[in-house]
């Protein structure tokens, strides 16, 4: 083990930190996202609601006589955010169709395709001879799983489509418009969803890793005794106490998403922006990015051992 030293006077190698600041801060950070659950769930909502922002429309059905999408498509949209001088380049990829089919089978193919796609361009872009000094990262660092507010348990398609995006990608499922349920019915239904989970060995974001620290694990175990969040996704303010505060009447009252007690968008909204944005960028490279880079990697190493050998 090496050991360490103090200097004898100062050298200034500590300002490293804000030389890493300012250059992260002239570059921008990405994050992107893919948004994945039924039409009518409120994922847009859901999404304008976390960053502040009218970011997407509704890719949805408007009308019951409009026509079923027959296959899950794929939307994307870019923006800049800007926040105390901090720039966040923002993709939110939306998935129209899926599981609006009578049939669903294979409705997340285009979507695990899609994620793999990403994977693929940037390791293309990481093995070309004169690479860009920083590519550019479109590969998604989170999925945000929509589950129907039912109140019962988890549908067979969430068990499958959970467990196969889980492995390329860092899911995060989120109960869809929460506040049709009670509290009682709520987190009853968490609870049931938290056992399916479990039952199905399905493994979801965030993970351990042994370079966390006390908070750190403190801070996961945290989170994993929420998840699925509960919530509830309001551009729209309504006025309680005299205040205008984010949120939406229903037949119990006034909804207000920034209340703990009313719903758990609080929660999502600081562990995607606030505790874990860059551990989720991270968990992608280091982690999901990874093991396709080792198997692409694997297979052509092998795919040029068998070539036969050429004559000169």
């Amino acid at each position: 083990m090496t050991e360490e030293i103090r200097a004898n006077s100062y050298v200034g190698f500590d300002s490293i930190t804000k030389q890493i600041e300012h250059k992260l801060l002239k570059r921008g950070f990405q994050f992107n996202v893919i948004v994945v659950g039924q039409t009518g769930l409120g994922k847009s909502t859901l999404i304008n609601t976390i960053f502040a922002s009218h970011l997407m429309d509704s890719n949805g059905r408007f009308d019951a006589d409009e026509p079923v999408r027959q296959t899950t498509e794929i939307q994307t949209v870019s923006h800049v955010i800007v926040e105390n001088g901090v720039k966040l380049r923002l993709n939110i990829v939306d998935t129209p169709g899926y599981g609006d089919q009578v049939d669903n089978e294979g409705c997340w193919d285009p979507i695990i395709k899609y994620i793999k796609d990403q994977h693929s361009a940037y390791l293309r872009k990481e093995l070309t001879a004169q690479r860009d000094r920083y590519i550019q990262d479109t590969r998604i660092h989170c999925c945000l799983y929509f589950i129907n507010p039912t109140g019962h348990s988890l549908r067979p398609i969430d068990v499958i489509v959970m467990k196969k995006l889980s492995e390329v990608v860092n899911v995060v499922p989120v109960i869809a418009k929460s506040d049709t349920l009670t509290i009682d019915e709520r987190d009853n239904f968490k609870n049931k969803i938290r056992e399916e989970l479990v039952y199905h060995n399905i493994r979801l974001y965030p993970f351990d890793t042994d370079e966390d620290d006390d908070e750190e694990v403190n801070l996961n175990e945290n989170i994993r005794s929420i998840i699925p969040f509960a919530v509830v996704g309001s551009e729209s303010n309504v006025i309680i106490n005299g205040a205008a505060v984010r949120g939406r009447k229903n037949r119990w009252g006034v909804v207000n998403v920034e209340d703990t007690n009313h719903c758990e968008f609080v929660h999502l909204r600081d562990f995607l922006t606030r505790t874990h944005l860059q551990d989720l960028i991270e968990t992608t490279a280091q982690i999901h990015y990874e093991a396709f880079r080792s198997k692409q990697l694997l297979a052509l190493k092998e795919g040029v051992n068998q070539r036969p050998p050429t004559t000169q």
